[in-house]
């Protein structure tokens, strides 16, 4: 059986390529050239996922492997589903998840492709997440190892893709990855964690979002929870709910009180800080649903009757990809395609533009981007 592994450079698609090799499967890797700015700019980023000296690094495991590799070009898509979507969603006032659209709009589309017209039987990643097949169909589980699970930046799939993908890493921890691949003496056993955004150079997002969406940028209040204005921001982009650093400078007195962003309004420009407890949210309004596990018709049909034109279930959700999952109810709408969530206990720093996933257990339901928070303690409703 053929199965197409898509090979970043790193160690964790280096060591999936090598596991379905050793299982027997007839293993070819595939890079996708996504982002080459640093290698433009004589700048080696040993952490960047998509860039030309990761596509090299691929190359040469896949040699010390031996199996075919080859590079798929995926930088036009990449611009339009990712970097474009990415710097318009901060004009808008939002905190974008570029993983998640790639994995979406880019990665596993572009394998999916390669594979199909290669004759591969199955595409695999080096994600930490886990699938169980079950009657209906694979469901996508977290991963063994709490701390690298990525079932997070995979909910958006398409369901036809996870009937023929493999997550060889699944059941392992990092740990053991790195020693698998030390032993195998592969050349980026350790090379370091990709942990920045794969096409920003030097953390400087602020540069890119100018290049495409400069009102970005622009200079604007920063209010005070009556709407007092108490200091000057330097672009919405700049900020995420949540956020207490790059506060204080930008303030008009020296109250030694801290602040934290709680609300970001692009259609005033402004900037609302406030106490911590602001950024808390009990209830959020998640878009752009996608559904993994029983689909759209099965939770419209299984879910409990609650007000006119909702059905709710009960679920664990995710705001960030970290995090525990949080028990809520989730009352999905008939008619708008939206969900309401109301956690049990409020949850820090949920920001529009970020994904609410939901969870079953370990299962993966489904889940969608965050449209507005609405903040505790009667707090004024923030998003879109």
């Amino acid at each position: 059986m053929k199965v197409v592994v898509g090979m970043s450079g790193g160690v964790d698609s280096s060591v999936a390529a090598m596991l379905l090799k050793k299982q027997g499967f007839d293993v070819e890797g595939v890079s996708l050239l996504m982002f080459e700015t640093r290698i433009a700019r004589k700048e080696k980023n040993p952490r960047s996922c998509c860039s030309l000296e990761s596509v090299k690094d691929a190359a040469r495991t896949a040699q010390a492997i031996g199996i075919p590799h080859r590079v798929a070009d995926a930088r036009d898509i990449f611009i339009e589903k990712v970097i474009e979507p990415f710097a318009l969603a901060y004009s808008k006032g939002h905190t974008p998840n570029p993983c998640i659209l790639c994995n979406r709009h880019v990665k596993f589309p572009v394998l999916l492709d390669a594979a199909i017209k290669g004759g591969a039987d199955l595409i695999a990643t080096g994600h930490y997440a886990r699938l169980k097949a079950t009657p209906e169909g694979p469901v996508l589980s977290r991963a063994a190892d709490p701390k690298k699970d990525q079932s997070y930046v995979l909910y958006a799939q398409d369901k036809e893709a996870l009937k023929r993908l493999a997550l060889p890493l699944g059941g392992l921890k990092k740990e053991d990855v790195r020693r698998i691949a030390r032993e195998a003496g592969l050349p980026v056993f350790d090379r370091p964690e990709s942990q920045e955004i794969c096409f920003i150079e030097g953390r400087d997002y602020p540069a890119m979002v100018r290049e495409l969406c400069p009102a970005a940028l622009a200079g604007g209040p920063i209010l005070d929870e009556t709407g007092k204005r108490i200091g000057t921001h330097d672009g919405i982009c700049r900020y995420t709910i949540g956020q207490r650093k790059g506060l204080g400078g930008h303030r008009d007195s020296h109250d030694p009180k801290p602040l934290y962003v709680y609300r970001i309004d692009a259609a005033e420009n402004a900037v609302y800080a406030g106490d911590r407890q602001k950024a808390f949210a009990r209830e959020i309004t998640v878009g752009e649903l996608s559904w993994l596990m029983d689909g759209w018709d099965g939770i419209l049909k299984k879910g409990n009757r609650g007000e006119k034109g909702f059905r709710f279930f009960g679920a664990g959700v995710k705001v960030r990809s970290m995090m525990r999952p949080a028990p809520a109810s989730v009352h999905v709408s008939v008619f708008s395609g939206t969900a309401r969530v109301v956690f049990d206990s409020p949850q820090w720093a949920a920001a529009p533009g970020q994904s609410a996933v939901f969870y079953d257990g370990d299962a993966v339901i489904g889940g969608g981007i965050i449209l507005e928070k609405k903040e505790e303690e009667g707090g004024k409703t923030a998003g879109a």
